[in-house]
């Protein structure tokens, strides 16, 4: 079965009210450091999203051996950039990462895309989190998702099975906040 990757970057980073992708993180950027990560899982392509941010990130980031895939409607949630990458999707199943989380262990990822299940998701310590899993037979409800949480919506709507798999460890940081980007960093000396 083949699996795509797809990394999440398009966002405008309202909350951190600058770049979240382009901060730098082990030398690079932070988004460098995600793309490394996913290019770690072994996946048979690797997309990612843009938007926000497009041009200073397609000057700065290592874009090599990525699909990019520009997302015009970044404004109105990561719901359009998911939407916006499917018609690129041929695979049999869809991992999906956050550009703000490098410290996603490609092992857990490579697991996950093991699944059978209509859906996956990591089940960390302290909860579920990202990334999560998509089989082919729910592309369809990918097409059209709205808003910041619709993949939380889908995999809490009861309409398919899935799977949690066990991740060790806390939910990896991801990045909204200056707070949540000083925990990274935090974490990186530890």
């Amino acid at each position: 079965m083949t699996v795509r990757g797809l990394v999440l970057a398009a966002g405008g980073s309202r909350r951190l009210g600058r770049a979240k992708q382009l901060l730098p993180f082990r030398g690079r950027t932070l988004l460098d450091a995600t793309l490394d990560m996913a290019r770690a899982c072994g996946f048979d392509e690797l997309l990612v999203t843009v938007g926000a941010s497009a041009e200073e990130i397609r000057a700065t980031v290592d874009l090599s051996g990525v699909r990019v895939i520009e997302n015009p409607s970044f404004s109105t949630g990561c719901g359009s950039s998911i939407s916006s990458a499917i018609p690129f999707v041929s695979s049999e199943r869809l991992v999906l990462l956050l550009g703000d989380q490098p410290l996603v262990r490609p092992y857990d990822v490579r697991r996950l895309s093991l699944l059978s299940a209509p859906l996956g998701v990591c089940r960390y310590a302290d909860g579920l989190g990202h990334p999560f899993l998509f089989h082919r037979s729910v592309f369809h409800e990918l097409a059209n998702p709205h808003g910041d949480k619709a993949v939380w919506r889908l995999l809490h709507s009861g309409r398919h099975p899935v799977t949690e798999m066990d991740a060790a460890g806390a939910v990896p940081i991801d990045v909204d906040t200056i707070d949540d980007y000083e925990r990274l960093l935090s974490s990186e000396q530890s």
